[in-house]
């Protein structure tokens, strides 16, 4: 009896078992009704996908503003005077945009110039090898300087050229501005400082040569005019 209960137990759990295992089938076996679209028609040949390269521009590095410039000058002359090393010079925190030749002469040493800061209004003497901040002074010919200009760019490479700058013209106009400036200076009981007053009598001394020059030629014009003068008024 046990065992025909036993026997039949095991054939109701088999039946249950086979009713599962044919409905997990069919339900597998039933159509989607989602619709997924082929990646491309089957009938036409694979092309691949274009991919656009975005071509990056290259520019120029832009310059810091002078008061950075001057800031990191001086944290550099800082850190050379803790090593006990020679400062840099001043001219490094210039650009060769903001330079102005204002004076050629002759030292011990050979050639020197005196150039102009225009963004500080200072005045440095300079000789073949001093560094400013994009570029290098290389020689001093008689009415001009050649630099030269480094130019970096965002891609890291950097561009060299040669690049002069001729010895600014005397100006009447503002030679008198300086003249006044200085009289009423003195005047008011103002002292220049001894810098300064070096950098304008060596300028003053220059302007002076030049307006000999200029004297001395148009005297010999007049000279020669006169005899050319004479020469016709003789039969």
């Amino acid at each position: 009896m046990k065992e025909r209960n036993l026997f039949s137990a095991i054939k109701m759990v088999s039946a249950g078992a086979l009713v599962v295992c044919a409905a997990a089938s069919v339900f597998s076996q039933t159509a989607s009704t989602t619709y997924r679209g082929a990646r491309q028609d089957p009938f036409t040949k694979y092309k691949p996908r274009l991919v656009h390269k975005v071509e990056k521009r290259l520019m120029p590095v832009p310059v810091p503003p002078i008061q950075a410039r001057i800031d990191n000058y001086k944290a550099q002359k800082l850190a050379a005077m803790n090593l006990q090393q020679s400062a840099p010079k001043p001219t490094m925190a210039l650009t060769l945009s903001e330079v102005q030749v204002i004076g050629i002469f002759r030292t011990p040493r050979g050639y020197a110039a005196m150039v102009e800061a225009t963004p500080i209004g200072l005045s440095y003497v300079v000789y073949p090898g001093e560094r400013f901040y994009d570029g290098m002074l290389v020689a001093i010919e008689e009415n001009r300087l050649v630099f030269r200009r480094q130019t970096r760019w965002t891609d890291g490479h950097t561009e060299v050229a040669v690049e002069t700058k001729p010895l600014r013209q005397a100006n009447a106009v503002a030679d008198s501005l300086t003249e006044q400036r200085t009289a009423s200076s003195a005047g008011g009981g103002a002292t220049p400082a001894p810098g300064s007053s070096g950098g304008s009598s060596e300028l003053n001394v220059l302007v002076e040569a030049l307006k000999a020059l200029a004297a001395s030629a148009n005297a010999q014009q007049q000279q020669q005019q006169s005899q050319g003068e004479q020469s016709n008024g003789k039969p």
